[in-house]
């Protein structure tokens, strides 16, 4: 008996009419990156319904293409003539995004889609704003190179309030690229700033259901259900600890169960005493440290017995925002961090 992460198809399905709700006008493309953002590429058959995937590896673009003929936007574009050829054979679309790009581009002699990304002010990916018009010039110019949109990113979307969305919303709206297509808006934007639409939206966690905001939005249902077997029960005495370190002291007589599933199948290490784990729909507390294989959690009255299915995440009791926020990190996090000893299975 060991860790499953179930993926359920109902769930990816109605997120992303969620995502339609919100940007009608608007193409859709999925977020498919990081295998599915830990979903799995081959389990997410409902999100390859949008309109284009977008992904980071072309390893990714391998696997996609033995399930859709979809096109494909590769996030960090190309470097060099093999990576460029092999994106080509499989109908990449390509994003430009640094000059050092432009020669392999310009020399090819195959139809290239291009996607180019100016930086707004996140000043990670993306020309410099000064760049943009020489640039967007050069590359009309050749008959091979299609330019289908410019896009950009924001950097603090997830804070809905803070000045840098209108700052960059303001700069990218006032660009000289009204006969090109545009692309801006992700998960928090899409909830949050409609006139950041624009021509393609790119949601990635909301896909998956779950919130790109620090609170919880009952709209989006969890796809990915992770849980793992009860494989021991025992009474301890007050005054006893449990797991490494004896981190959690019990005050009085408890009874603890032992879950099968640590840090070394992606649960957070750092998740505190405290944290919400589901038994037999009721939530429990975890105690003491996460170990490699191995947690801990205090089961109070609750029948229970070896065998019986612990849920991590994936309920809604039991979100994934709600296990990240008791760990210190964010659920992009918890969900492509799920290891390979777990088994991934496809639920309805």
């Amino acid at each position: 008996m060991h860790a499953v992460a179930a993926i359920s198809q109902s769930a990816l399905a109605h997120n992303l009419s969620v995502v339609r709700s919100y940007a009608p006008n608007s193409k859709i493309i999925s977020m498919v990156k990081s295998n599915a953002y830990g979903h799995h590429l081959d389990l997410v058959k409902p999100l390859l319904q949008a309109d284009i995937l977008a992904v980071s590896e072309l390893s990714e673009v391998r696997s996609l293409r033995k399930l859709t003929n979809k096109p494909i936007l590769l996030l960090p574009g190309i470097f060099n003539e093999t990576d460029l050829q092999e994106a080509i054979k499989l109908n990449c679309h390509l994003v430009f995004h640094d000059l050092s790009q432009l020669t392999v581009i310009k020399n090819s002699k195959d139809p290239i889609n291009l996607w180019i990304k100016v930086d707004t002010g996140m000043h990670r990916l993306g020309l410099p704003i000064d760049q943009l018009e020489q640039t967007l010039s050069q590359l009309k110019n050749h008959l091979n190179i299609h330019i289908e949109t410019v896009m950009t990113h924001f950097a603090c979307a997830d804070e809905p309030t803070h000045i840098k969305n209108s700052q960059q919303y303001d700069t990218f709206s006032k660009l000289n690229i009204q006969h090109y297509s545009r692309s801006m808006a992700n998960s928090a934007a899409i909830m949050s700033l409609d006139k950041s639409h624009f021509d393609y939206v790119r949601p990635g966690i909301m896909l998956y259901g779950a919130s790109p905001f620090s609170n919880i939005n009952e709209q989006l249902m969890p796809a990915m259900k992770l849980s793992a077997p009860i494989l021991s029960l025992k009474t301890i005495k007050a005054g006893e600890s449990v797991g490494y370190g004896a981190t959690w002291t019990a005050k009085k007589d408890s009874r603890i169960v032992t879950i099968g599933i640590g840090y070394g199948d992606g649960y957070p290490r750092h998740a505190k005493t405290g944290t919400p784990v589901m038994i037999n729909n009721t939530l429990c507390k975890l105690v003491g440290r996460v170990s490699m294989d191995l947690i801990c959690a205090d089961i109070g009255d609750l029948e229970v017995s070896v065998g019986d299915i612990a849920i991590l995440w994936g309920d809604s009791k039991l979100r994934v925002e709600t296990v990240a926020s008791y760990s210190d990190t964010i659920s992009y996090e918890l969900l492509t961090g799920v290891s390979s000893r777990v088994s991934f299975i496809q639920s309805a």
